[in-house]
């Protein structure tokens, strides 16, 4: 289990403010840090959240493994207006973009903007 770079937990914290539940995260998102997101956002997901969001402030790279996961978890949930993307920086902005991504999530620059 110890492979290169496992040690480093993606996950900041997990908060609920007003109907969100807000999952903040950091650092690169990528092959050997997707197992915790992808476990993260599932407990979120099972929580039946009336909004996910999905802090991207702290990211600083992600990959199609990470992107994959976020598909998924909005994918489980009810509606497809129930989960949100927040503050991606101009790397994981870019991300979204190239992958065509950011037409289908609902992207938005500040947290706050995100939960409304």
């Amino acid at each position: 289990m110890a492979e290169s770079g496992s040690d480093r937990d993606p996950i900041v914290g997990l908060a609920e403010r007003g109907d969100a539940l807000v999952l903040s995260l950091t650092g690169e998102l990528d092959l050997y840090t997707a197992p915790a997101l992808r476990e993260a956002l599932r407990g979120a997901v099972e929580r039946s959240p009336k909004r996910l969001v999905v802090d991207l402030a702290g990211v600083t790279f992600i990959d199609s493994t990470a992107l994959g996961a976020l598909v998924e978890a909005r994918s489980r949930l009810a509606r497809d207006d129930a989960f949100a993307l927040a503050a991606p920086g101009l790397e994981v902005r870019r991300a979204l973009e190239v992958s065509g991504l950011d037409r289908h999530f609902s992207v938005h620059e500040r947290i706050e903007t995100a939960i409304e």
